[in-house]
């Protein structure tokens, strides 16, 4: 593989269009030699990235856009999923909507923990009013090297 490729799309912030990203990431996964379990973690992760968007981006808003951006390596996968909606704080990242059962907020922090916990490193960068756009890396899988055939 060259030093770097990049892979770019967008769609509009509907959850109907979800599967389109999933679809390009497992591809570009399957590029990059990921095992099944590795592709599914890709993609779950960024499924929550982009229902966070669908959710939480655009109120109120039916022209909102979910950007996706891949940049392939030798080394790593890296994911930037990005949209221009309303922000919101990172360093607490939930929503005021509850529940109604025991007043507990919930909102970001699962998905994002999703995240977190199915990539190799994340990061959440949002600004009020200009949008938020979550990274997240895979490392590239481990290159097999082939054992030579002897004959015994």
């Amino acid at each position: 593989m060259p030093e770097h490729h990049i892979v770019k799309v967008e769609i509009p912030a509907l959850s109907e269009y979800v599967a389109v990203i999933r679809l390009a990431i497992s591809g570009v996964a399957t590029r990059m030699h990921f095992n099944i379990e590795e592709i599914e973690d890709i993609k779950i992760a960024v499924s929550e990235a982009c229902t966070n968007v669908v959710q939480h981006a655009y109120p109120n808003q039916t022209d909102g856009k979910i950007n996706l951006v891949a940049t392939l390596s030798d080394e790593k996968l890296d994911i930037a999923i990005s949209d221009s909606g309303k922000g919101f704080d990172a360093k607490n990242p939930v929503s005021d909507k509850q529940d109604g059962s025991n007043g507990v907020n919930f909102g970001l922090g699962l998905g994002l923990t999703f995240i977190r916990s199915l990539m190799d490193s994340s990061e959440i960068i949002s600004e009020p009013n200009k949008g938020t756009t979550i990274r997240m890396t895979k490392n590239a899988p481990e290159k097999k090297v082939e054992e030579p055939l002897t004959n015994s």
